[in-house]
């Protein structure tokens, strides 16, 4: 299986930081973010790893140059002409994901006890994605049914509705915090293609308005701890984060 890295972002969230270094390379326990996430992927046996790339390209580039890929093959999907957000991000990357089946999607910025070979295991068949969802506390969440397909997407602060199902009430379904991964069908890339998705869009876009057509499904682990490192105030927790993962 392969997998695509997201660390093309800016990190505007850990300024100052990221004025100097992409948030990839922020460091944690240590060692940097992209660091925890490729040692991850690369013990749960994914091989070949894509690694997008845009805010201090080079920095990062270079870096997985010295680490020697973490044991794996590597492939830079490069954004530095134009930063996709997560949707163009992985259509940008087809040349490298595409024609092997699923493939595996995870945020540089999210630390976890996930365990990935569960994680797989657990994919719908026929499903275009499948995505870990927990019930962290957030003002956004997405909705689903009882069977744990995606119906659409709610802010809870500001009422916001958004779904492919007209009039649809929130309070009727389930509703799960996305948490930074998912395992997507390369039959994404026709989708793309088909509904002309263009270079730019988010994926969580994608999702909200193709659920209806093609099945989208949450994956909630029993018990999953997680922490996105986005923000500078959360760094000092991720430290003591990270000791309890050991």
């Amino acid at each position: 299986m392969k997998a695509l890295v997201f660390a093309a972002g800016l990190g505007t969230r850990l300024k100052p930081l990221t004025d100097s270094i992409p948030k990839a390379l922020v460091q944690v326990g240590g060692e940097p973010l992209l660091s925890h996430v490729m040692r991850k992927l690369e013990a749960a046996g994914i091989e070949d790893i894509v690694v997008n790339v845009h805010h201090f390209a080079d920095l990062i580039i270079n870096y997985l140059r010295e680490q020697d890929g973490f044991g794996t093959k590597v492939f830079v999907s490069d954004e530095r002409d134009l930063l996709r957000e997560t949707g163009g991000g992985i259509r940008h990357a087809r040349r490298f994901l595409e024609g092997d089946g699923p493939f595996l999607v995870h945020n540089v910025d999210i630390l976890s006890d996930l365990d990935i070979h569960w994680f797989i295991s657990q994919a719908r068949p026929g499903a275009l994605s499948n995505i870990l969802v927990s019930e962290r506390v957030t003002k956004r969440y997405l909705l689903f049914d009882d069977e744990m397909r995606m119906v659409g997407w709610t802010n809870v602060e500001t009422g916001e509705v958004r779904s492919p199902y007209p009039g649809l009430d929130p309070s009727r379904f389930r509703k799960y915090a996305f948490s930074g991964v998912h395992l997507i069908s390369d039959r994404i890339f026709t989708i793309f293609d088909e509904d002309d998705w263009g270079e730019r869009f988010p994926i969580m876009d994608f999702y909200i308005k193709e659920c209806a057509s093609h099945p989208v499904y949450g994956v909630m682990p029993k018990k999953l701890r997680m922490m996105d490192v986005g923000k500078v105030e959360a760094l000092s927790e991720a430290e003591i984060f990270l000791t309890t993962l050991k």
